[in-house]
């Protein structure tokens, strides 16, 4: 029986998909946006209140790993929908619930281009989520590292070395990272007072 990315254990995804950092790419940009009209055309606008690119993808100044972060606004009533589930399905996407955690609520979660058999694909991630969600502040990350280009080359250095240390532990390699995100977000909210 042929295994899928449900069956993958922590070490499976650790050596299959390891931590690898690119300089950036123009191109993303426009990989995501045509993955955004995707979205859009299969799930309408009517549930897709606001859709944005974030991650390191997002961010010219800086190394990133090739992945495509999206995240998705709907409401709280669609949250956790079949046909949402359905409608990602239909493009490719599996789906993962994200369990609350540390005070942020739960939501819904989606991958794509996770190859087991070794062939590279462009991979996505959708992180789904009414606006009140604790997510959501990942895109004030970006547009601050946008906005602060020493900012962005602290996080890209922070993020070599990471790399580094945990190319094959994508669980540490994000813990790694909390601390700096968590101190941006603080300097992002002391400075809107």
């Amino acid at each position: 029986m042929k295994k899928s990315v449900y069956d993958l254990t922590k070490d499976d995804w650790n050596t299959l998909f390891p931590v690898t950092l690119e300089d950036h790419n123009p191109k993303w940009k426009r990989i995501y946006e045509q993955e955004e009209k995707r979205i859009i055309n299969a799930l309408g606008r009517k549930t897709i209140l606001r859709i944005e690119h974030f991650g390191s993808t997002s961010i010219p100044a800086i190394k990133a790993k090739p992945y495509i972060d999206i995240i998705i606004e709907v409401s709280k009533e669609h949250l956790f929908g079949e046909q949402i589930i359905h409608s990602f399905k239909s493009l490719g996407y599996v789906y993962f619930e994200v369990p609350k955690r540390d005070g942020i609520d739960a939501y819904m979660s989606f991958g794509k281009g996770y190859n087991l058999e070794g062939k590279k694909e462009q991979i996505y991630h959708i992180h789904m989520c009414p606006k009140d969600n604790y997510m959501w502040q990942q895109v004030d990350f970006r547009d601050y590292l946008n906005a602060h280009v020493e900012r962005a080359k602290a996080y890209e250095k922070l993020k070599i070395s990471s790399a580094a240390k945990f190319k094959n532990d994508r669980g540490n390699y994000v813990l790694s990272k909390t601390d700096f995100v968590n101190e941006t977000l603080a300097i992002i909210n002391n400075t809107a007072l």
